[in-house]
């Protein structure tokens, strides 16, 4: 089991954790996942917060190939390439979140980028997991 960190008198950060300290265990590398279907790669939507149920489908897809489940990812980094439309959907964000990972928070980060790769593609998802042995 992971454990959350959080020095004393820090404010309980909402929606991500600030430190995990990972169980012994394998550790996974996932690449950035995007929003599109894993096995034809085109998007269904062009808007952000489908691309991130999806992306974030992708993501879980992986850790549970390898073995594990939502509560093993340890850190994610999202790459977003339209801020407004970011804020506008996090109440749809919040709901997707809750619905694939329930009320896991791994550490998180949240960076704003000029395009992705990917076309229409609007934000990406980068994970880091560890399995337990």
């Amino acid at each position: 089991m992971h454990e959350t960190i959080l020095p004393e008198g820090w404010p309980k950060p909402k929606g991500y954790s600030n430190a995990i300290l990972a169980a012994k265990g394998r550790v996974l590398f996932l690449a950035g996942q995007v929003g599109w279907d894993s096995a034809t790669e085109t998007f269904a939507s062009d808007q952000i917060a489908p691309q991130f149920e999806q992306a974030l489908r992708n993501i879980l897809s992986l850790v549970r190939a390898a073995g594990g489940k939502p509560e093993d990812i340890c850190k994610i980094t999202a790459f977003c390439c339209d801020r407004d439309a970011y804020l506008a959907a996090r109440p749809d964000l919040g709901r997707i979140w809750k619905a694939q990972m329930g009320h896991h928070y791994p550490c998180m980060s949240m960076i704003f980028v000029s395009d992705l790769l990917d076309h229409p593609g609007k934000i990406e998802l980068e994970a880091t997991a560890v399995i337990p042995d």
